[in-house]
């Protein structure tokens, strides 16, 4: 798949999704949580990318939700399934899940609708779900105690790119290698004209090493770890907690992520931690050794008693000496306890070993007073300490490293199997809620509902009654106020719109035939100016224009009415009470000829009106008329039977009003009278 060729995707997008190990196969998967991990792309655009890839991948020409009213019931739908979800990750998966007359995206999420309503929605699932998240690619890690050299300009500049983690530098010769290795903890030689040098300090040569940029810098590696240790952990105790097959041993993965801090350093080596603590401590224990040699010391000289003969004072005096000649006299020994106490306490605070031998050297052996650090001897220990951590971290390092970077790939299996569950048991709590059903999709055309019951209505689901309906052709929907009927039309386009997703949808039972696209036109509030009433006009102009255009195309390409191409499709036409939009009496007649139109067409069409009567007197056709029956009124209330009857023009709310007066009598013939006006 050329990426270029993904609507949406220019040149930018198609440069960072190439930073991916498989780009193409995560369009073709729409695998948003791969996507994501391209620089720059969030989980909403990665979505966006995936839907277009999803549509270039089907020759899905799109546009299925053909009006605004069409593309709100799409919203609703996909609102109630992502009201499901407990990662963000999963709402997004969801939004490339969209309704398309393409057989073949249908029934390629038909099959993971019908995997998913296996799963068995669990709280204890739910819970584990909440810490999941895209794994985060970290793109500050920084290294500063090593660097790469090397003699080559072209390599240099190929270091930069592969490895910006660390310096890299350019040297000439042995001794800028020195160096090098002087101001750096580790040196990594590029050139193999170094093999053999021997200069002080850590100098590798490593000509391979841009081939394997975990090795100079395993902080790559365990830094992605550390920053994603939660959402792993949690990944690993969904796939427990729902007994999913993990893509590795998560005891040796969640072991190994026990050894990372959560600055990628590593932890659980007590040699490092020793290293770390003296090179922490080093000030703090020189100045508490330094403070018991000259406690030694004091001690020792007021307890000693000192006489200097005058000939001696004077000698002294003479050759300019001070008080280190006297304690060289009088009390080396005693300073050389001291000093020994000193360079004692130093060693064993820190608890050093190869380098205890520079820490001696701190505290010199002449005598002074007060006892003094030797401040050159105290910077080469920190020195050597500071390189001893830094090398034996980088050796940990690299070990966790090799180790982890063998998991990677488990990993974000792991991640992306845990997120993807979510957006399964979204689907499964969506059927489970609604009580839904996989529909029979045919090419057939028309609907068959039964026992559907709209989730959108503002009632709880379970007060909701069902509704038993189907549509061949094209049909006007009558029935009294507040009977149902735009609930109806709303139910209508819902499993529909469901159908085309590959959804199940709320109802009992459904044949939903295959349509290209679903426009539903909502009712108008009042009159529409001439303006606003001619483009709804043209709106209706243009449907049919549309429709003999696509006939004429497929009969000039003989194309099969069962094609798989969308635009080869029926439409579904929905519209709520357009008489609204003008006066009645013209609403009839203009409504009649749209439905004569779309009969000619052989289209699906539901229009609901009060003027079914005065529509059929209006058109040439044979109009089917369904009604939503009322039953009567009952204490004020109007009792309705929900599912439309067949061929059943409904009476209107005036009319069981007056029957019931009539009914009642008492007024002379007048309600009959009035009764009679309506046969």
């Amino acid at each position: 798949m050329e990426l270029e060729s993904v609507p949406g995707v220019g040149a930018k997008t198609a440069a960072a999704l190439r930073e991916l190990d498989d780009p193409e196969a995560a369009l073709r998967d729409g695998d948003v949580a791969s996507l994501a991990r391209a620089p720059g792309v969030s989980e909403g655009r990665a979505a966006r990318i995936a839907r277009g890839a999803i549509r270039a991948e089907h020759d899905d020409p799109g546009g299925f939700a053909a009006t605004t009213r069409a593309r709100e019931i799409h919203e609703a739908a996909l609102g109630l399934l992502t009201e499901r979800t407990v990662t963000d990750y999963a709402a997004k998966r969801l939004e490339t899940i969209y309704p398309s007359g393409v057989r073949s995206r249908i029934e390629e999420v038909r099959a993971f609708a019908e995997a998913a309503m296996e799963r068995e929605p669990d709280a204890a699932v739910a819970e584990a779900l909440e810490s999941v998240e895209p794994l985060a690619e970290p793109g500050d890690v920084r290294v500063r105690d090593r660097c790469l050299a090397t003699r080559d300009a072209e390599r240099y500049a190929d270091a930069q790119a592969a490895v910006p983690e660390v310096s890299v530098e350019v040297v000439d010769d042995a001794r800028q290698l020195a160096e090098l290795a002087r101001s750096y903890s580790t040196v990594v030689a590029l050139d193999e004209a170094f093999a053999g040098v021997d200069v002080d300090g850590d100098v590798r040569v490593e000509p391979d090493a841009l081939s394997e940029p975990a090795s100079v810098v395993p902080e790559r590696v365990l830094t992605f770890f550390a920053r994603n240790r939660d959402r792993i952990r949690a990944a690993a105790e969904v796939h427990r907690v729902a007994g999913l097959d993990a893509p590795c041993d998560l005891d040796a993965l969640l072991s190994a992520l026990d050894q990372l801090d959560d600055d990628g350093g590593v932890r659980g080596d007590d040699e490092l931690d020793r290293l770390a603590t003296a090179v922490d401590d080093l000030d703090a224990a020189v100045s508490t050794a330094e403070s018991a040699a000259n406690d030694h010391l004091r001690e020792a000289i007021e307890e000693q008693d000192v006489t200097i003969e005058g000939t001696d004072l004077l000698s002294l005096v003479e050759r300019g000496a001070g008080v280190d000649s006297l304690l060289q006299r009088e009390l080396a020994d005693e300073y050389a306890a001291a000093v020994e106490k000193a360079r004692d306490r130093l060693v064993d605070a820190l608890e050093l070993r190869d380098t205890e031998a520079t820490a001696r050297r701190a505290f010199p052996d002449e005598p002074t007073y007060p006892v003094e650090r030797d401040e050159g001897v105290v910077g080469r220990l920190r020195e050597e300490l500071t390189a001893a951590r830094d090398r034996r971290a980088t050796r940990r390092k690299r070990g966790l490293a090799d180790d982890l970077a063998e998991m990677r790939a488990d990993a974000e299996t792991l991640v992306d199997a845990a997120l993807e569950l979510d957006v399964e048991l979204a689907v499964a709590r969506f059927a489970a809620d609604f009580e839904c059903t996989m529909p029979e999709l045919t090419d057939d055309g028309g609907f068959e509902i039964e026992g559907g019951r709209s989730p959108l209505l503002d009632v709880p689901f379970e007060a909701v009654e069902p509704v038993d309906y189907a549509v061949d052709g094209v049909t006007v929907l009558s029935g009294v106020n507040s009977g149902g009927k735009t609930s109806t039309l709303d139910l209508v386009a819902l499993v529909t719109t469901l159908a085309h997703m590959g959804l199940p949808v709320p109802a009992d039972a459904a044949r939903v035939g295959r349509v290209s696209e679903l426009h539903y036109h909502a009712k108008t509030q009042g009159t529409l100016d001439a303006g606003a009433f001619e483009a709804t006009l043209r709106e209706f102009g243009d449907l049919v224009s549309e429709i003999d255009r696509r006939s004429t195309s497929d009969a000039a390409s003989g194309a099969p009415a069962s094609s798989d191409v969308s635009a080869e499709r029926p439409v579904l036409v929905l519209v709520d009470e357009l008489e609204s939009i003008t006066e009645p009496g013209a609403a009839a007649t203009i409504v009649a000829g749209i439905l004569e139109s779309l009969t000619e067409r052989e289209a699906t069409a539901v229009f609901v009106s009060h003027l079914a009567e005065d529509i059929r007197e209006a058109a040439d056709a044979d109009l089917a008329i369904d009604g939503i029956e009322a039953e009567g009124l009952v204490d004020g209330e109007l009792r309705v039977n929900r599912s439309p009857v067949k061929g059943k023009l409904a009476r209107s709310t005036p009319e069981l009003i007056v029957e019931k007066l009539a009914d009642d009598g008492g007024d002379d013939g007048f309600y009959g009278d009035l009764l009679s006006k309506f046969e």
